[in-house]
């Protein structure tokens, strides 16, 4: 049976369902097939931040001079798992190459106003829908126990500083005065105090019920397994339930979105990269101010009677299973920077997704090379999260032939074919 509809969003993620909400919106009439559950993939267990301070893109001098010290380090935060794979080393290649300053100060800006818009949008929405996904707005603070991650940090504040982001480096003292928890090796730490965190599961299934309310079709357990196409157009998504014709069609899978695009030819060199988050109980008197644990990279959010560690990017293709060296990694960072035991509290939730990250940490937003109604919005690295409503936005903006409120070439789909 075909079933038609003006806008079929392929997935069911923070992406896909914010792109839905903009569109029905704008008067369209949408259909999501997702392949398992609505917000089971990347946008389950992450750290759940919003992030104005995180512009600097994946791609940056910092990232590969670190990068390299860690590659093959199970333990590491950057780890690759040794596989033969030419799209791998491709990746690396243009990550390498979009990793110099030049590039940076390029990204920074729309890398920025787009968290900015963002975070706006999430105000509206949460408010608005009345959404119940312990949304705070406490921005973020950054730990370091060493005095050359200290120094790194301030570089990066100056960076961020000079395009008008409110960072501030603080001391010790400060940082005991904002989290008494935090251990004596803490030599100073980065604030940023535009950011926000919520609870990401609950945020997408809230608003994936209010899609539903307002018209659109969510169907599950349901993958794409063919695409035709011809005359410069995407004609039809085959699934395991039917074929779905549409007007326009959005890509919006995330990590599965590189082999879906390749069965029409394109390349959006999209790579997974694995993260990890274990979910504890939250102990007493633990603070409404998430951290960043500096040269570990593991990000620490409070939620509700929750607290959650997540961190790591492991690039080993597809595969979902969870690395206990990987999470024992994160267990071991956070008894160095904050005086407790996580390993001690009550485990709630181990959990491993899969993020699209680019070769040069932009997201790939806009028309797809050679296809008047496909859209692709992916490849967002870990700010999935963070830049979903604005992404979902500019995606029913693009559709309904509305000028998007940013200048989109730096994003071009397009760019890694």
């Amino acid at each position: 049976m075909v079933k038609k509809t003006d806008v079929l969003i392929v997935g069911g993620g923070v992406i896909g369902i914010a792109s839905a909400y903009y569109l029905l919106k704008a008067g369209a009439s949408v259909t999501i097939v997702e392949k398992s559950e609505v917000g089971l993939g990347s946008s389950h267990g992450n750290a759940g931040w919003i992030v104005p301070s995180y512009s600097i893109p994946l791609a940056s001098p910092h990232a590969l001079s670190n990068g390299l010290k860690w590659l093959l380090d199970p333990e590491s935060p950057f780890y690759i798992k040794p596989r033969f794979s030419l799209d791998m080393a491709t990746w690396l290649w243009k990550f390498r190459a979009a990793s110099n300053k030049s590039r940076v100060r390029k990204a920074i800006p729309i890398l920025r106003d787009l968290n900015r818009a963002s975070l706006l949008l999430f105000d509206e929405i949460i408010a608005g829908e009345h959404l119940d996904c312990h949304y705070q707005r406490h921005g973020v603070l950054t730990l370091f126990i060493s005095k050359g991650d200290l120094r790194a940090g301030e570089e990066e504040a100056s960076l961020l500083q000079k395009f008008g982001l409110d960072v501030e480096v603080i001391g010790a003292h400060e940082i005991q005065g904002k989290v008494p928890t935090t251990s004596s090796a803490v030599v100073g730490g980065m604030y940023s105090s535009e950011d926000a965190h919520l609870n990401p599961a609950r945020f997408v299934g809230g608003l994936a019920g209010k899609v539903q309310e307002m018209g659109a079709k969510i169907v599950t357990d349901d993958p794409v397994i063919g695409l035709d196409a011809g005359g410069g157009k995407v004609m039809s998504a085959q699934t395991r339930s039917g074929r779905f014709q549409a007007d326009v069609f959005v890509l919006a899978a995330g990590a599965w979105s590189e082999p879906i695009a390749r069965r029409l030819g394109l390349r959006l060199g999209i790579q997974p990269a694995k993260g990890y988050s274990i979910t504890v109980e939250r102990p007493q008197g633990f603070p409404e101010l998430p951290l960043m644990l500096g040269g570990s990279k593991v990000a620490v959010t409070p939620l509700e009677g929750m607290l959650r560690f997540a961190g790591t990017l492991e690039l080993s293709g597809f595969d979902m299973n969870i690395n206990r060296k990987r999470v024992g990694a994160i267990l071991s960072a956070v008894e160095k920077y904050l005086r407790f035991h996580p390993s001690e509290l009550p485990i709630l939730e181990r959990w491993a997704g899969l993020r699209p990250c680019t070769p040069d940490g932009l997201p790939s937003v806009g028309w797809a090379r050679g296809f008047s109604n496909l859209i692709v919005a992916s490849g967002h690295c870990m700010l999935g999260v963070s830049l979903g409503p604005v992404t979902g936005k500019l995606v029913a903006q693009l559709a309904t032939g509305a000028t998007p409120d940013f200048d989109l070439s730096l994003l071009n789909p397009g760019r890694f074919s």
